[in-house]
């Protein structure tokens, strides 16, 4: 092989590896609270669709005593909103979108051990949906139907532990894009209103469904007496001047992380390829 097929290929590696984990990204300011979205912990499926939401408990564990060795402090999202300003460096809050029974199987023995709270957001009506379908119509293969859900009881032994809060998810996961005004707030009304029935503890965080939202939706969660909304939008957000709460950035980690692309989305805030 000649040494200039080396080189290219040295280059090319290179330059893979740089898009792929976007290491020249700038490190963002620990004074800036990461809030981390993760959906399921629990092993893949092979050949699933939908693996990139499975973090596997082994990597799951991983990144939370890095997270724990590090110095970082975990929150929930009503504790870092509430604290806004006064949190010390390296602020940490994770948070759980749909309301998977492995949040509670695989997740919660984990987060006891480095004593991190986390914040699940929870679609009231979750059994048996194929909700992926409601944002686009071909992704209807069963396969998030058939992931197990959180029963009532089950988020209440969450809620036991100390360690969680409880948000909402609307009631359907709604694509509310797709929904009318009044069908919109009484997605995320209601939703509240049963959750906080079943948990006794006051619901003031919320998670818009696929991270699909206009300003309409803001209102409406503002209206519907939400605290805190969270997005899918890919970032942290400033520490001053305070971002809008009702429309927080959130860091997505991938099932497909590995512990380096996971370091450099804390350091940076964004993904690479």
């Amino acid at each position: 092989m000649s040494v200039w097929i080396v080189f290219f290929i040295v280059i090319v590696g290179l330059g893979w590896f740089s898009y792929r984990y976007a290491w020249w990204r700038p490190h963002l300011n620990w004074n800036r609270p990461r809030i981390l979205m993760y959906h399921m912990v629990r092993e893949h499926i092979p050949g699933a669709k939908f693996n990139k939401l499975r973090v596997t408990p082994a990597h799951f564990e991983q990144q939370v005593k890095w997270l724990s060795e590090q110095g970082f402090h975990f929150v929930t999202m009503h504790q870092l909103c509430a604290n806004w300003g006064k949190h010390p460096d390296k602020t940490v809050a994770i948070t759980f979108d749909d309301g998977y029974e492995d949040n509670l199987r695989n997740a919660l023995p984990i987060l006891k051990k480095y004593n991190a709270s986390a914040t699940i957001y929870v679609v009231v009506d979750r059994h048996e949906r194929d909700w992926s379908s409601y944002k686009k119509a071909h992704h209807n293969t069963g396969e998030l139907a058939r992931e197990t859900k959180l029963t009532d009881l089950q988020i209440k032994q969450l809620v036991d532990s100390g360690l969680i809060e409880i948000g909402s998810h609307t009631l359907t996961h709604a694509n509310l894009a797709a929904i009318d005004d009044q069908q919109r707030l009484q997605e995320m009304t209601e939703s509240r209103y049963i959750l906080q029935q079943q948990t006794g503890q006051a619901i003031n965080s919320f998670a818009y469904p696929f991270g699909i939202y206009s300003k309409a939706d803001v209102e409406a969660a503002d209206q519907a007496g939400y605290l805190t909304a969270v997005t899918t939008v890919e970032g942290v957000d400033e520490l001053l001047p305070k971002p809008d709460f009702l429309q927080l950035k959130r860091i997505k980690v991938s099932g497909k992380d590995n512990m380096l692309a996971f370091k450099c989305r804390i350091r940076t805030g964004q993904r690479g390829l």
